[in-house]
């Protein structure tokens, strides 16, 4: 097969226009996902927001290959103080998520 350079200039500007697409899509499960937990714990998630630390490929149960990106969050008990908190997801599922023992500490557990 001969591609032209336009083709393959085409074929990226759509792979990456996917893949900014899908980190915009996950990265809204993950705030999500923060929310959620934080709330549980009757901790605020600060700044309303998650920042990408780690994006590689990994298999699911299934076997299937999937983007597993991890993100870092802030939240409050007090609203004075800030918890360095983490979590996982793999493709759309949540895998991980880690919020540090505080003041009002209960432990979560994820299946």
């Amino acid at each position: 097969m001969d591609f032209s350079l336009e083709t393959v200039l085409l074929l990226l500007t759509i792979v990456g226009g996917w893949f900014w697409l899908d980190s915009l899509r996950v990265r809204e499960l993950a705030i999500n996902a923060g929310r959620q937990a934080a709330e549980q714990d009757n901790l605020q998630l600060l700044d309303d927001t998650v920042a990408i630390t780690h994006l590689w490929a990994a298999r699911d149960a299934r076997g299937r290959m999937r983007l597993q990106r991890s993100y870092a969050f802030e939240v409050s008990d007090t609203g004075s103080d800030r918890l360095q908190c983490s979590l996982t997801l793999l493709g759309d599922n949540v895998e991980y998520l880690n919020i540090p023992p505080h003041r009002d500490f209960t432990l979560h557990t994820i299946h």
